[in-house]
């Protein structure tokens, strides 16, 4: 019995980009990366993003290998893994230069791999890139092309919501969760699906109904009742559980999902000034990602002036929680002082580098235009007392290399299911209007 020989993928520089380590997760296959890679990577060697950490580890990884990557065997990756090899050059095939006047990094890639295709065949040769228009442009050479799928989750429809509807219950069931001090043993209420740490249940039978989530350290759902944080009141049972889930200390983690106008920010930010006294210091951040083509430089003014469009969504929430207040009360005055004292902080999540984390309520605003290695590399840097708050539309990505499965949020949501310290709301009612949900639904 002759076994098939192993693939092999030839890696888009943006591949790299979005994880250093993807040259391990094409198990026993082969990897090949194209000069024109390298001389891209050494372009992002310099600088404090997350893209340039990524270019420096993944060099220093190939530096390290012990094999000759220019040979035509390559580099082994390691036990159970194929190898590695740089390729320099490519053919001059006709059909590339009559579709493609321009000679740039891409279609140099495209060159080295059609050179690479031709050569090994009948091996399956795979280009890997995340750029959806160079895999059109592959496949209409005969090149067989895919995204990187190692950090993905399942599927969109499956992610995690943080919320069930159980209905059909009896009204004693019920009764039993008002009667008891909003406790009810996880026993008395048997489901088809285990219940996961910090789930939220709607619990229904007719008219009555409950909002309830599970702790898994008693075993119990816990009632949880309508909270008023800093003059911000729940308008539906998502925000409900949201609002449970921010104010609870024993909860460390905690994202939010939904579509704009949902809530997310402003309850994070309520939540926040309300248990002010448990932090040292609020910090609201977004990474900055431009839009319409028009980057930093094109803004005028200074730094500052610059950045105060990408953060004047942070400011907006703060002046409706102002509003709520009433401007002319203790509250209000309050967030002003904490402006001024630096106690609240609103800042570009790039200017976070190098700061230590300690006791502070931490919300991360538009979280999906993160990848998976920046999401991890916040939550790590979290110190003793300290409180991370993700939110974000995982259907609205403003990344070109990013989707509503590869993004940090979603990876963040699938991998931190059932932790004790984590919990999930995915907002699903926009509450900013009439007209703004009727934009939403029908435009």
């Amino acid at each position: 019995m002759t076994h098939s020989r192993p693939k092999l993928f030839v890696l888009d520089t943006n591949v790299i980009l979005h994880d250093c380590g993807c040259i391990r997760n094409f198990e026993e296959n082969d990897v090949a990366i194209p000069i024109t890679v390298l001389e891209e990577l050494d372009q992002f060697k310099r600088g404090n993003d997350d893209i340039h950490f990524q270019a420096r580890e993944f060099l220093r990884r190939l530096d390290a290998l012990t094999g000759d990557v220019l040979s035509e065997a390559g580099s082994p990756l390691g036990p159970g893994l194929g190898s590695i090899r740089v390729v320099i050059g490519g053919g001059g095939d006709r059909r590339l230069h009559d579709a493609f006047l321009q000679d740039t990094p891409d279609h140099r890639i495209l060159r080295a791999t059609l050179a690479i295709q031709e050569r090994e065949a009948p091996r399956q040769v795979i280009l890997v890139t995340k750029d959806t228009n160079l895999r059109m442009k592959a496949k209409s050479l005969g090149i067989r092309a895919q995204d990187y799928t190692s950090d993905k989750v399942q599927g969109f429809d499956t992610l995690y919501t943080g919320k069930r509807l159980i209905e059909g219950l009896s009204s004693e069931t019920i009764d039993q969760l008002y009667a008891n001090g909003g406790v009810l043993p996880a026993a008395e209420l048997p489901l088809s699906e285990p219940p996961r740490a910090n789930e939220n249940f709607v619990l229904r039978n007719g008219s009555k109904s409950a909002l309830a989530t599970f702790r898994r350290a008693d075993q119990a759902f816990h009632r949880v009742e309508k909270l008023t944080c800093y003059g911000i009141t729940p308008r539906n049972a998502e925000q409900s559980f949201a609002l449970k889930a921010l104010m609870d200390d024993s909860i460390k983690l905690v994202t939010l999902a939904g579509t704009a106008g949902t809530g997310k920010t402003l309850l994070a930010l309520a939540a926040a000034l309300e248990c002010r006294q448990r932090y040292r210091q609020i910090m609201l951040a977004r990474p900055v990602v431009p839009l319409s083509n028009r980057d930093l430089g094109f803004l005028p003014g200074d730094i500052s002036d610059k950045l105060d469009p990408y953060m004047q969504p942070l400011y907006d929430n703060l002046t409706v929680i102002r509003h709520q207040c009433g401007d002319d009360t203790q509250a209000a005055q309050r967030i002003v002082d904490m402006r001024e004292s630096e106690k609240l902080v609103i800042t570009p999540l790039a200017y976070i580098r190098g700061r230590s984390l300690q006791r502070m309520f931490f919300i991360v605003d538009e979280a999906q235009n993160l990848t998976p290695h920046e999401v991890k590399t916040i939550i790590t840097r979290a110190g003793e007392g300290t409180k991370i708050v993700f939110t974000g539309d995982v259907a609205q990505i403003d990344q070109p290399y990013l989707d509503a499965l590869s993004n940090g949020l979603s990876h963040l949501i699938h991998k931190m299911v059932g932790q004790p310290l984590y919990a999930h709301v995915t907002l699903e009612k926009g509450e900013r209007s009439e007209l703004a949900d009727l934009a939403s639904a029908i435009l």
